[in-house]
């Protein structure tokens, strides 16, 4: 069983440096040209499943990725594969959060959460649930996640030997993939913040 995790391409917001969480946000051109490059890479790699998180941004990743890659299947959506919940402070400029911004990026277990938001145990449960149900199918497919960079840490946190280093240096990269082998309930870690597209492309918002 294979399990490929993409992290969705950029958007407007991204570029702003917005917290972005549940705001419904599509793709900028950058975004789906990566979204194109991604696919056109993988092209006759085979994924029997996707499934993704509901919101524009990772549902047209996942669409564009299949389209270019040659795979004709439908995306199933589950609400397990949102973004953090950031509360009140969705919409906001990454730079108006002041120090609770380092400690979300420097000590996330120790950041008590968004108001009227969620925190990172919170994220870590819903997705490690969905993870863990699709691990233990064990049905030998191959699958592919369309979901954010918050979800995608959250959800593969208790595969890496040191669980306490959520973000791992980074956020995702937009259109980067964490890749799982999984068989007889097990699962390991196979690749992490892997680009199939150049490179020179990337652009690390959250670089200090």
């Amino acid at each position: 069983m294979k399990i490929y995790i993409v992290r969705h391409g950029e958007t407007a917001l991204n570029a702003k440096h917005v917290m972005q969480g549940r705001l419904d946000e599509p793709l900028n051109k950058n975004g789906r040209d990566l979204a194109v490059l991604t696919g056109q890479a993988i092209k006759g790699m085979r994924f029997d499943h996707c499934i993704s998180s509901p919101l524009n941004r990772a549902m047209e990743t996942a669409q564009i990725i299949l389209r270019e890659s040659g795979n004709d299947i439908p995306i199933i959506t589950d609400e397990r594969l949102l973004e953090m919940n950031f509360g009140d402070l969705e919409g906001k400029l990454i730079s108006e959060m002041g120090e609770e911004a380092d400690r979300f990026h420097m000590d996330p277990f120790h950041f008590k959460g968004f108001p009227n938001g969620e925190n990172i145990y919170d994220v870590c449960e819903r997705t490690q649930a969905f993870l863990k149900e699709l691990i233990a199918k064990d049905d030998g497919k191959t699958y592919l996640l369309s979901t954010h960079g918050c979800a995608m840490r959250g959800m593969v946190n208790f595969l890496f030997e040191d669980s306490s280093d959520y973000w791992r240096g980074r956020v995702p990269y937009n259109c980067s993939f964490t890749i799982i082998d999984a068989e007889n309930g097990e699962a390991r870690l196979c690749d992490v913040d892997k680009v199939y597209y150049d490179p020179e492309l990337i652009v690390d918002h959250f670089k200090k």
